[in-house]
């Protein structure tokens, strides 16, 4: 099936968009996005606009490219010598990519959620302030109203309002994945970037994580990696399908889960590849 599925690839292909998209007011925009490590193509030709305000999944096998491409929306992939971009990406219709930008300031608009939790080895309000600090802020009643609110948007303000001393490292899986979250949330950014969030947690953690999501959109625009595709159609208003570093299919959730247009994209939902 996947050596059939592969055949099928070439850079001729389209992806197959869902009209629904047109409705929408777009935050990032992917403009003919292509990546080589080394000689090596990861990525071929995206074209992908990511709406604001809206939970996004990319979906698809190990490898497909899912991963690279989030890391591309916040320039990580600039820290590897070997890799080559081409095309452009745009936020809010300023090339990402354009001599003048600043990355520290373009970061702080991009907030970024590893695949595993990664508190550092500090106060629970220490991790939460530590991006404000680090720009400057040094006004304690603005930390301290920060912390609150970063943790209050993650859910965990309950959970350590009274031992923000303590270290982070004593926290659950997923109190420290909240935790990163809540880092993520303190610089007021504009999108956020989890790959594979729950991956490294058991279920009931995850499905907190899962209900912290559902709570961002509106406020924050979610871009999320995820293997899991009952995560994926709970989570998320638009899924992405990639394949072998090709966007197939882009649109809304329910239809992409419910009535995919390509054989393609359904035979990977339900399990016959992948």
């Amino acid at each position: 099936m996947e050596e059939t599925l592969k055949n099928s690839f070439d850079t001729e292909r389209k992806t197959v968009y869902d009209p629904l998209l047109n409705n929408e007011s777009m935050i990032i925009s992917l403009k003919e996005l292509r990546l080589f490590y080394g000689n090596k193509q990861a990525l071929f030709n995206v074209n992908m606009d990511i709406p604001k305000g809206k939970v996004t999944a990319l979906i698809g096998p190990s490898g497909c490219g899912k991963s690279t491409l989030l890391r591309c929306i916040n320039r990580l992939n600039d820290l590897l010598d070997f890799v080559r971009i081409e095309g452009d990406i745009t936020l809010n219709g300023e090339s990402i990519y354009d001599k003048s930008v600043d990355l520290s300031e373009l970061r702080k608009k991009l907030g970024m959620v590893a695949q595993k939790p990664n508190p550092f080895p500090m106060s629970i309000y220490e991790n939460v302030v530590y991006p404000l600090k680090i720009d400057g802020v040094k006004k304690k009643s603005i930390l301290d109203e920060a912390c609150e609110k970063s943790l209050k948007s993650a859910g965990l303000w309950e959970e350590v309002k009274d031992r923000l001393k303590d270290n982070a490292l004593g926290l659950s899986g997923g109190q420290q994945q909240r935790l990163c979250i809540a880092r993520a949330i303190a610089p007021e950014p504009e999108v956020i970037l989890m790959d594979e969030p729950c991956s490294a947690l058991d279920p009931l953690a995850t499905m907190k994580i899962e209900e912290l999501i559902l709570s961002l959109r509106g406020d924050y625009t979610v871009a999320i990696v995820t293997h899991n595709m009952q995560q994926a159609a709970r989570v998320s208003d638009y899924t992405a399908f990639m394949y072998m570093g090709y966007l197939v299919e882009y649109g809304n959730t329910i239809n992409i889960f419910k009535k995919p247009r390509l054989k393609d994209t359904e035979d990977y939902i339900t399990g016959r590849f992948g």
